[in-house]
């Protein structure tokens, strides 16, 4: 029950009086609540706001960043070998830049052989076991200039890790610092290939390959660690993929990809004889190397390889 201030009952205009004041009272309180609420919610707006600002400020850098240029004596894509292994020395593939073909041999008889690989494909690793031997000694000897162009088409089948792309990647840090170790390291690769359906070699692996091949230098295990060059072999796989020059027989790009003269070899990749008949095909009669210049090219069945996806 109301009371006055001197403890007598309140009248029935003291009590609406005092209603209104108290009504006034809790109005004011209100206005005031509203007022703190309006400026902490537009406070937390503009800093939402701000917050959202930098984060898209933040992936736009991001997204924009330049990938970097590619590694040394890899501007068209791939490392070339000329007589006596002699390094096509090239400088860095600017970023976004078509891949700039390497000057093929002006001699008649001579052989260009490309060759595309990636270093999970196991019919690469058979090629390579198959038939690099004879290879090498064909550029050693003058009558043949090698491209070797590490691409990445089977990331999918290393659970996740992408070894594909890391191991062309350091293939890219060996030609861009050390390109005398280059056949080395990829040689090495071939010989410690991975199962697909793994997670393939760690990094720590590639540089003790790379080490053990002649590339020891600070500069290609920082290379690898940080996956320098990984956006240089995704623009070059993707080139590859592209290229209808390329294309297997069933319309698609797979590894390994074996040109020589502009001639894709379509035989099989674990048949040395198969190979070497068909070196003769292309460079014709003029070339001899263990074949006479009289043979004959025996027909040749359609190659094995991995299928890009």
């Amino acid at each position: 029950m109301s009371t006055s201030p001197s403890g007598d009952r309140l009248t029935k205009n003291e009590r609406r009086e005092q209603a209104r004041e108290n009504a006034r009272i809790q109005r004011d309180e209100q206005r005031k609540k509203d007022k703190r609420n309006k400026i902490l919610l537009q406070g937390g707006i503009i800093l939402g706001v701000l917050g959202v600002a930098a984060l898209v400020v933040v992936l736009i850098v991001t997204s924009i960043r330049p990938a970097g240029p590619g590694p040394n004596n890899m501007a068209s894509g791939g490392i070339q070998f000329t007589s006596g292994f002699e390094v096509t020395n090239t400088a860095p593939l600017p970023n976004g830049a078509d891949p700039i073909p390497n000057p093929t041999s002006d001699a008649a008889d001579a052989l260009d052989i490309q060759v595309y690989v990636d270093y999970l494909c196991p019919f690469c690793g058979l090629f390579e076991e198959t038939n690099q031997e004879y290879i090498n000694s064909l550029v050693d000897s003058g009558a043949a200039t090698l491209e070797v162009f590490p691409v990445a088409i089977l990331d999918r089948l290393s659970l996740g890790t992408k070894y594909s792309t890391r191991a062309a990647n350091a293939a890219a840090c060996v030609a861009d610092t050390a390109p005398d170790s280059f056949m080395d390291f990829s040689a090495s690769l071939f010989a410690n290939q991975p199962a697909e359906s793994s997670s393939g070699l760690d990094d720590s692996v590639l540089i003790e390959l790379a080490s053990a091949a002649g590339a020891d230098s600070d500069a290609v295990a920082e290379c690898i660690n940080g996956k320098t060059f990984s956006s240089f072999i995704t623009a070059m796989t993707t080139s590859a993929v592209n290229n209808p020059d390329l294309a297997g027989a069933s319309g698609g790009f797979g590894t390994p990809t074996i040109m020589v003269n502009g001639q894709r070899y379509n035989g099989p990749v674990d048949d040395a004889e198969a190979f070497r008949a068909f070196l003769v095909q292309v460079a014709g009669e003029a070339f001899v190397q263990e074949e006479t210049a009289t043979s004959t090219p025996t027909p040749t069945p359609e190659a094995t390889e991995t299928p890009a996806p």
